[in-house]
């Protein structure tokens, strides 16, 4: 069981008897109110019928009646007395028996099955705490499990994939340390190959620092005053080269002068990330649109790109750890599968948000975040 899940059942543990006990205590304040009302009218009908008969001094009920009426109140009192004393025992016992039920019903939270905790109907709450409990204990088992094995499956495919460049590397190289009497040309073609294969290698070797620094560092926000006009048309420019490779076109409309307080850092690696994902996943010779726009006190970010539309069970999960929209791990697309998870991430800690949408050939990216934060 994850730390999560584990401090979720503590809390939970911690916070029943707070739940408990404060609603049996007014349960037997209520009824010790009732019982006290009872008690007085009960009290008030036995002296109506009192008075409403005429009883003859020798009479035995009439003897007990005037003894009970002289002292009504040490009565009153007495019975009042044993009366909470016996609810204090019935509520104590109740309690415990309470108790009992909770401390089982905890344990049934550890249980890997999906049956629910039943729970009597005086604590309907607290099985409902309970139960949402459980099945977020159970929903976060799962999810754990299916990034633990994605990210297993990813380093697997990684570690075989590192294979194939490094054996290219050293094959070439081999081959021009080997012919010694090799033509200028050849010599060329084998070290651009070489070149090409390191720089692969170089990439996956970057993708697992990545998902060491996801998993072992928390990000955090050193926020400064930043003209994000200059800095989305600088990062843009960057990517010329990549452009130009597929013949993609890029086109801004941001509005002059955008100031906002951000992660300027942070906020390029969310831009560089999505710039990165359009070009990969667009048709060739295709448009690739960034528009940021005011919208009150947010300012909207869109990026939006040609290419074959999302399935929308995959749209659903775009943003989650690890997940590759290329499952066949080709070496011309995609990452590590950590590049939209930790822009995620990094929006979010900017109080913003980040959607996906994809039809019709269309594949769009928008993000809000406030101006300042």
């Amino acid at each position: 069981m994850n730390e999560k899940n584990k401090n979720m059942l503590s809390d939970s543990s911690k916070e029943l008897p707070k739940v408990l006990l404060p609603r049996m205590i007014r349960t037997f304040f209520v009824t010790a109110s009732i019982f006290t009302i009872v008690l007085l009218i009960l009290l008030l009908i036995a002296e109506k019928i009192y008075h409403s008969y005429i009883f003859y001094g020798d009479e035995p009920f009439y003897l007990f009646a005037k003894v009970a009426q002289q002292n009504i109140v040490g009565i009153f009192v007495s019975t009042w007395l044993i009366g909470i004393i016996i609810g204090m025992f019935i509520y104590w016992k109740k309690t415990l028996k309470y108790l009992d039920m909770l401390a089982e019903a905890t344990t049934k939270l550890l249980s890997k099955d999906d049956e629910l905790i039943h729970l009597p109907s005086e604590l309907k709450i607290i099985e409902d705490e309970l139960n949402n409990t459980k099945r977020t204990v159970i929903r976060n088992e799962q999810v754990a499990k299916e990034t633990e094995q994605r990210k297993n499956d990813l380093i697997m495919y990684l570690a075989h994939d590192l294979k194939t460049p490094l054996t290219s590397v050293i094959g070439y190289l081999t081959l021009l340390h080997d012919e010694k009497q090799i033509s200028e040309e050849l010599r060329e073609h084998y070290l651009e190959i070489s070149l090409d294969r390191a720089e692969r290698l170089e990439e996956l070797i970057n993708e697992f620092f990545e998902i060491t620094r996801f998993n072992l560092t928390n990000i955090s926000l050193e926020v400064s005053r930043i003209n994000m006009t200059r800095m989305l048309e600088q990062i843009s420019y960057e990517f010329t080269p990549l452009y130009s490779e597929k013949g993609l076109t890029c086109t801004l409309d941001i509005e002059k002068d955008l100031e906002m307080l951000v992660d300027v850092d942070k906020m390029e690696r969310v831009f560089d990330n999505l710039i990165r994902n359009a070009i990969n996943y667009s048709f060739p010779n295709g448009t690739i649109d960034i528009v940021a726009r005011k919208q009150g006190d947010m300012v909207e970010f869109i990026f939006r790109n040609q290419g074959n539309t999302i399935p929308e069970e995959k749209l659903k999960r775009i943003f989650e750890q690890f997940f590759r929209l290329d499952s066949s791990r080709r070496s011309n697309t995609g990452g590590a599968g950590l590049g939209l998870a930790i822009s995620k991430e990094i929006v979010e800690l900017h109080h913003g948000t980040i959607s996906a949408w994809s039809e019709n050939e269309i594949i769009e990216f928008s993000i809000k975040i406030p101006k300042g934060l």
